[in-house]
């Protein structure tokens, strides 16, 4: 997310995604994507899904900019486009999770339209929830 994410965290999502594609394949439409400047193109950072939907519809989502791109607003508007493409892909709701301190991708995860629903003490937990995912008319979440 929007503060340096330690080594042995990023080993574990990388293998995770590598678990992902090994059980189910690649994960596309609910992977990985780069965020890149519309001036230029140049990757400057990442977001996506750790996986396909669950059950109930839910996905969870992770993203990271590199420290120049950082306070732009490019974690923002790439994540409502990732909200707005889940919830016209069906997904019901969208999860992400912070560490208490980084308060830049809390305030990323609330811009985009999560609510913060819990926390422990280590991480803060946002999410947001289609209340009627057949009516797909207006993209507007709801806290859960």
């Amino acid at each position: 997310m929007g503060a340096r994410i330690p080594r042995r965290r990023r080993l574990g999502r990388a293998r995770r995604f590598l678990r992902i594609c090994a059980n189910t394949g690649e994960p596309q439409p609910f992977g990985p994507y780069e965020i890149r400047t519309r001036q230029d193109g140049q990757a400057i950072g990442g977001l996506g899904f750790h996986g396909p939907a669950d059950e109930n519809g839910s996905v969870t989502i992770g993203y990271g900019l590199i420290p120049s791109a950082q306070g732009m607003g490019y974690a923002s508007e790439a994540l409502r486009a990732l909200l707005t493409f889940g919830w016209a892909h069906g997904i019901t709701s969208v999860e992400g999770d912070t560490d208490h301190d980084n308060i830049a991708s809390q305030r990323v995860m609330t811009a985009a339209g999560m609510h913060l629903v819990a926390e422990d003490g280590r991480l803060k937990y946002f999410k947001i929830t289609w209340s009627d995912p057949a009516a797909r008319s207006g993209g507007r979440g709801q806290s859960a």
